[in-house]
C-alpha cells in the first residue's frame, strides 16, 4: 500500500517548493494536489511539484470533467507523462456542483459528462483514436507511457462508472472501512486501484490530535458526505446531531471523541498506524492524509510503517 499526503490548497505558494521536497525527503510515497477554483490550477501544481522532487509519485485530485475539453486533459497529461514519465497520477471527477454552476459549467448530465470524459482522455493516451460528442474524432501521438486516470467520485451510480471506465477511484474524506466495503462493493471490479483521502493529524497526546482535527468535521453534514456516513452505525445519530445544530462549527465541537477517532486518521502514532493498517485491510490501496495545518512533521511518523 502507498501511503500519501495532500498539498493543502490554500498553502502560501512561496511554500509550495519546500513542502514537496519536505515530503519526498520524509518518504511518502505520493503527493497530492487539488484543483480548486478559488485557489490554484491542478495541472500547473502538478507540474510544480513534478519539477522540484525526483522520486514520488504526483496526483491531481480532481480536474472537474464538465470544466475542461477532455482533449485537453489529455494533452496536459501526456506533456507530464513523457516530461516526467511513471510520476503522475491524474484524476478526474464531477467537480463541485456550486463552483460548476457559479461559472456556467453545470452539465445536465454528470453521469454522462464524466463518462465521456474518461473514455476519451484514456483512450488518448493509451494511443486509441478517440470520438468526441459523436462528431470528432481526436488522436494524440502517444510517446510515453500513460498515467492511472482515476475517478474522483463518491455515490453508488458513480462508483459504479468509475468501476467500468477509469483505472482507479480516488474517495474522498472521510473514508472509513465501512465506507471503503460499500465503495468497493459498488465499483464491482476486483483489480482496481482504490485511493483514500482522510483528515490527519499524530501527536503523543490523542487529545491534541483529535483537538486539532476536530474542526475540519464542520464540513461532513453537508449533503455531498452522505454516503460516506450511511454505512456507519452511528448514521442516524450524525443525523441527529447535525440537524441540532446551528452550523458546522458547533456541530465539529459537539462530535463525540470515538466519531473523531473513527471518521480521521488521528491520535498517537501507533494509533494513527494502526487506522491506516485498517484501511489497508479494507481495501484502500493508497491512502493519503490531509494534514491540519500543513503539519508535515506530525503526520510523517506513519512512514515505513
Amino acid at each position: 500500500m502507498s501511503l500519501g499526503v495532500l498539498v493543502p490548497r490554500d498553502l502560501p505558494i512561496a511554500e509550495f517548493p519546500g513542502y514537496v521536497r519536505r515530503a519526498e525527503a520524509a518518504g511518502f510515497d505520493e503527493l497530492w494536489v487539488v484543483e480548486d477554483l478559488y485557489f490554484r490550477g491542478g495541472v500547473a501544481q502538478a507540474a510544480a511539484a513534478l519539477a522540484a522532487t525526483e522520486r514520488i509519485r504526483v496526483g491531481i485530485g480532481i480536474l472537474p470533467a464538465p470544466l475542461r475539453n477532455p482533449a485537453l486533459t489529455a494533452v496536459e497529461a501526456h506533456t507530464l507523462a513523457e516530461l516526467f514519465p511513471g510520476r503522475l497520477i491524474l484524476g478526474i471527477g464531477h467537480g463541485m456542483p456550486g463552483w460548476m454552476a457559479e461559472v456556467g459549467a453545470a452539465p445536465v448530465s454528470p453521469l454522462r459528462v464524466l463518462e465521456e470524459h474518461l473514455t476519451v482522455v484514456r483512450s488518448l493516451l493509451h494511443g486509441s483514436s478517440a470520438e468526441l460528442a459523436a462528431t470528432v474524432r481526436l488522436d494524440l501521438t502517444v510517446t510515453a507511457p500513460a498515467p492511472p486516470v482515476l475517478a474522483g467520485v463518491r455515490g453508488p451510480r458513480s462508483l459504479a462508472l468509475s468501476g467500468r471506465v477509469a483505472d482507479g477511484t480516488l474517495l474522498a474524506e472521510p473514508v472509513t472501512p465501512e465506507y471503503l466495503a460499500a465503495a468497493r462493493a459498488a465499483i464491482g471490479v476486483a483489480d482496481h486501484h482504490v485511493a483514500a483521502y482522510n483528515f490527519a493529524a499524530v501527536d503523543t497526546d490523542p487529545d491534541r490530535a483529535r483537538a486539532a482535527v476536530r474542526p475540519l468535521m464542520a464540513w461532513l453534514g453537508e449533503p455531498d458526505w452522505a454516503p460516506h456516513i450511511a454505512p456507519l452505525d452511528f448514521a442516524d445519530e450524525f443525523a441527529a446531531l447535525r440537524a441540532e445544530c446551528a452550523d458546522g462549527a458547533e456541530f465539529a465541537a459537539r462530535v463525540p471523541d470515538e466519531w473523531v477517532d473513527r471518521l480521521t486518521v488521528s491520535g498517537t502514532p501507533e494509533r494513527a498506524r494502526a487506522r491506516v493498517a485498517e484501511l489497508r485491510e479494507a481495501g484502500a490501496d493508497s491512502v493519503i492524509l490531509i494534514p491540519v495545518d500543513a503539519d508535515l512533521d506530525g503526520i510523517a511518523a506513519l512512514v515505513g510503517h
